[in-house]
């Protein structure tokens, strides 16, 4: 009885935690979100004008503000200001390092996706007999190449179980060990801390819709 008491427990716990996490990690965005419209003056505050707190009312707003953002920029004249305003952020020097690189991060990973994360390889890090995980994300530029004289690759090494942060490290390509494996399935293997594996995945997945050829029709 004891047994099986425990295992009840650690199935309703495998089934809770990750349910829960995602509801706090959910909260946790529209409660910043909600945050960003402490910037409105206090007589037109939603709150001041409905009289109540609408939970997600800034995630509304976020939304809103970046659609009419899309809108202006698309415009000939939105555009311009724009450009502007990125010239007068490139003449101050320490402004103008941060703001190239995050725009240059932004612009590969929502504007062209054919630059990001598309191969998963296998990596000797931190040391030779250790294996890490990591995602191609391009070529150094030919300065480095014409250092070294190799045919190096970046590869991005994310941390777990917070993939968003991690080493960016430059490889020879001889050196990177292909795998099997989507940067999906990657993804969930590292968050997962290794406890989820793309078999073990496809294992889960296929339990719940029924069979293989369910999946394949769903995918």
């Amino acid at each position: 009885m004891k047994k099986k008491l425990k295992q009840i427990f650690l199935t309703g716990l495998a089934v809770t935690v990750p349910i829960g996490l995602t509801l706090y990690i959910l909260f946790f965005l529209i409660d910043i979100m909600d945050s960003l419209l402490k910037i409105i003056p206090l007589r037109y505050h939603p709150d001041t004008l409905l009289g109540i707190h609408i939970p997600g009312l800034g995630t509304i707003v976020t939304v809103i503000l970046i659609f009419i953002c899309g809108l202006i920029t698309a415009s000939y004249v939105g555009n311009k200001i724009v450009q502007s305003g990125e010239d007068l952020l490139y003449r101050i020097p320490f402004v103008r390092n941060i703001y190239q690189a995050i725009k240059r991060f932004s612009d590969t990973m929502v504007m062209d996706r054919r630059s990001s994360f598309k191969r998963v390889v296998l990596v000797e890090f931190p040391r030779k007999g250790l294996y890490t995980i990591g995602f191609v994300t391009g070529k150094p530029n030919w300065e480095i190449k014409r250092e070294t004289g190799e045919n190096l690759i970046s590869v991005f090494l994310p941390t777990t179980p917070n993939p968003t942060s991690g080493y960016l490290i430059i490889v020879p390509e001889d050196e990177l060990v292909e795998v099997g494996m989507s940067v999906e399935e990657a993804l969930t293997y590292i968050i997962s801390v290794g406890i989820i594996t793309p078999s073990e995945r496809a294992r889960r997945k296929d339990k719940f819709y029924g069979g293989k050829d369910k999946i394949d029709e769903l995918n």
